[in-house]
């Protein structure tokens, strides 16, 4: 009778234990942390001329491993810093080949400058094999001249050139890795060759504009005259994390040329570099004095180079074709808006032999097209109500083009073949969110799923779209999440009172219930062409919120992405509000649902979502109890030429936008407990937005809260930066809405 009582007490408790096990509540430790981050795999890349095989470094930084697209499996390992002779690093950073797959360029001490420049002190590395079989297995150094940006390898793979101190250099490696300079007329805040300004890498996208020709005999690249722009200057502190002891007792500080709505940019030419004779040639670019050039590109023809250009509007792309030498221009396309161009088509225009890609909303949806090299426009590859995502790529045997697309609704992506003969298959297999990386011929792909409920799963495919081999499937997070009571996101829309549907994501608190009634607490980011409802996994703060038991919800308003060009363009020469009318709209319908509480709704969003939460709460509907604005605009005239024009055209041609489009003008309608966040080093949207709209707030006689975070950027992280945070817009809404 002991035995058997010992038996059922020992089974008791276990059982207890398990269901304990099952019930763990999140913490936002654990959330903010990464505990609960997808195990994704980064760094793949093809190797050149190679379709059968691609590489990775590994996770230490110590290796790169070529591994085999049929079998996912290792085939060697191309490069070891335990093993590599001469080499003075003890692990790097990142790395790149040469376009034969010779050679490797490998980034060391890599110092970040803005969201997508950096420096880095670089290494050579060849991978071509003697008559045994056998490689060099030698580290050389680039440039004894100090750390490097953007290097680029000629197509024949005997030369690099990089930037330094904005400056071009030509290292020659046939020639003992002899190195020249290029241009000398590079200085900080006054000329740049070869890589962006602040606001051309910001909102167009890219960090070099140096290019070989195809014959290797040629250079080109871009200059930027950026003496005229105005500069933008922040403090910077001692601070800790990291601790900068120069200024432990006076402050110093950061300038840099910012160009805002309205005024001066940086003044661009393109110029070529014949490597031979040394001569140097401004091509004859026919662009408006105030235009743009945000890509330049050589063809597979010596001859041709693609010089990309925008008019100050944005709304008029023209594609040229440069000679390098004669510096004569003639125009091969050219694509127009009554709105704006996307600056997301720029890297969709692929060179091939005799034809290009181009992607373009000209019917209302983007979508790809094909043309000649003579600029005759060969078909329209897709049609109909939906949106190519992004161009991955073209088979000439096969005639085949391949790209993702959200051809069963805006919330998902597929990827796509369509034949020579116009039929369109899908590859993916699951409906959720996929993209996909093709090897050099095309005959594979690496594809990335996911879906509300499904951590990221990374398959081998063939190009039919057979899965050839699952190399990542998060089974462990899956496993580790079964622990814990998980809020899930469901899909689901609604029709605003002016008749637009909306879609959203919802997260009820585990053991929700409709009898009772939540708080709610919305999350949106809002910005023109942006999509936060897709289906995707994600684990958040935003979950750690559900998990302590609010409703979480978020509804991409109108002029966000996904949907076509006018659903996203209408809010052109007017940011700020109908996106606002939306949210509120998405909290009257929220408030009618008979398990939330309407008198305890907060919104919250980051940087255009900081700016919509500030619209929002000001729209003149008092709906929401509480918000959150981190790192948010508060007027456009603050913000960049690039992205503000864009949308709102110059300050001194849309004068009354600008106005509505402010939070300013709206502030005296501010309704609820707000908190305002912010970085004092962001060099993005400025501290400036949150200090004179602070001051606006308190000479109208309006309490708030403030969060000022020092030498933080607009990502606001570093050390315990990031739990700070979350841990104050958590006491926050709980303070609020509970």
């Amino acid at each position: 009778m002991k035995q058997i009582t010992l038996t059922l007490l020992c089974c008791l408790l276990a059982l207890t234990v398990y269901a304990q096990g099952n019930n763990r509540q999140l913490t936002l430790e654990e959330v903010v942390s990464g505990q609960f981050r997808v195990k994704n795999i980064y760094g793949v890349i093809p190797i050149p001329g190679d379709g059968e095989h691609y590489s990775q470094m590994n996770a230490e930084g110590t290796q790169i491993i070529k591994f085999s697209y049929k079998t996912g499996k290792e085939v060697e390992v191309l490069f070891d810093v335990a093993t590599a002779r001469e080499c003075p690093f003890k692990r790097f950073d990142s790395y790149s080949f040469s376009p034969d797959g010779s050679k490797l360029l490998i980034a060391t001490e890599t110092t970040p400058i803005y969201r997508r420049s950096y420096t880095a002190i670089h290494y050579l590395y060849s991978l071509k094999r003697n008559l045994e079989g056998k490689i060099n297995n030698v580290v050389e150094r680039l440039s004894d001249g100090g750390p490097q940006q953007v290097p680029v390898f000629s197509p024949d793979g005997n030369m690099v050139a990089f930037v330094r101190d904005n400056n071009i250099f030509l290292v020659k490696l046939l020639y003992g890795n002899s190195e020249s300079q290029v241009t000398k007329d590079g200085e900080r805040n006054k000329v740049l060759n070869g890589i962006p300004d602040w606001v051309y890498e910001e909102e167009f996208a890219y960090n070099r504009a140096l290019e070989f020709s195809a014959d290797s005999k040629m250079l080109a690249f871009v200059r930027w005259d950026e003496s005229e722009v105005s500069s933008y200057t922040f403090p910077v502190f001692a601070g800790d994390a990291p601790r900068i002891e120069a200024f432990a007792k006076y402050p110093g500080s950061y300038t840099y040329k910012y160009p805002k709505t309205g005024e001066a940019n940086s003044k661009v030419s393109v110029h070529t570099f014949d490597i031979k004779s040394k001569v140097t040639r401004q091509i004859d670019v026919p662009l408006d004095k105030d235009g743009y050039i945000p890509r330049i590109r050589f063809t597979k023809d010596p001859e041709k180079l693609a010089v990309f250009t925008l008019n100050r509007h944005q709304n008029r792309f023209d594609l040229y074709f440069a000679n390098p030498r004669s510096t004569v221009c003639k125009l091969a396309l050219r694509d127009e808006s009554d709105k704006y161009i996307k600056e997301s088509v720029f890297d969709e225009i692929v060179f091939y032999d005799g034809h290009f890609s181009f992607v373009s909303e000209r019917d209302g949806f983007n979508h790809l097209y094909w043309y000649s090299m003579t600029g005759s426009l060969a078909k329209q590859v897709t049609s109909g109500n939906y949106e190519i995502k992004s161009f991955l790529g073209y088979d000439p045997k096969e005639g085949a083009f391949y790209y993702t697309a959200n051809v069963e609704g805006p919330q998902y992506t597929a990827v796509y073949k369509t034949d020579r003969k116009g039929r369109q298959t899908k590859l993916s297999l699951r409906q959720g969110t996929n993209s996909a990386q093709f090897s050099s011929d095309m005959k594979f792909y690496l594809n990335r799923y996911t879906s509300l409920n499904e951590p990221l799963v990374i398959t081998l495919n063939d190009n039919k779209g057979e899965v050839l081999t699952t190399l990542e499937d998060n089974q462990a997070l899956k496993q580790k999440m079964t622990a814990y009571d998980m809020p899930q996101k469901e899909l689901f829309s609604f029709q605003t009172t002016e008749g637009t549907t909306l879609n959203g994501w919802m997260m009820k608190p585990a053991g929700f219930t409709s009898s009772q009634k939540y708080p709610v607490i919305q999350y949106q980011y809002s910005g023109p062409g942006s999509q936060q409802v897709t289906d995707a996994f994600s684990i958040s703060w935003e979950t750690y919120m559900a998990s302590q038991g609010y409703i979480i919800v978020c509804v991409d308003g109108r002029g966000t992405g996904g949907r076509g060009a006018d659903f996203e363009k209408c809010t052109y020469l007017n940011l700020g509000v109908k996106e606002a009318r939306d949210q509120v709209e998405t909290a009257l319908y929220l408030g009618g649902l008979p398990y939330v509480d309407k008198t305890r709704i907060g919104i919250w969003g980051w940087s255009y979502g900081g700016y919509m939460t500030l619209m929002s709460m000001s729209e003149g509907t008092p709906v929401f109890k509480a918000g959150v604005a981190v790192a948010a605009v508060t007027d456009w005239n603050y913000y960049d030429t690039i992205y503000g024009e864009r949308f709102m055209r110059p300050p001194q041609e849309n004068a009354e936008g600008y106005h509505s489009s402010s939070a300013f003008t709206r502030a005296d309608k501010l309704h609820g407990k707000l908190l305002l966040v912010h970085g004092m080093a962001d060099d993005n949207v400025h501290y400036q937005n949150c200090a004179e709209y602070a001051e606006h707030l308190v000479q109208l006689g309006k309490q708030f809260d403030m969060q000022v975070y020092t030498n933080r950027n607009h990502s606001i992280f570093g050390g315990n930066t990031r739990l700070h945070l979350y841990t104050r817009l958590t006491d926050f809404f709980n303070a609020q809405l509970k």
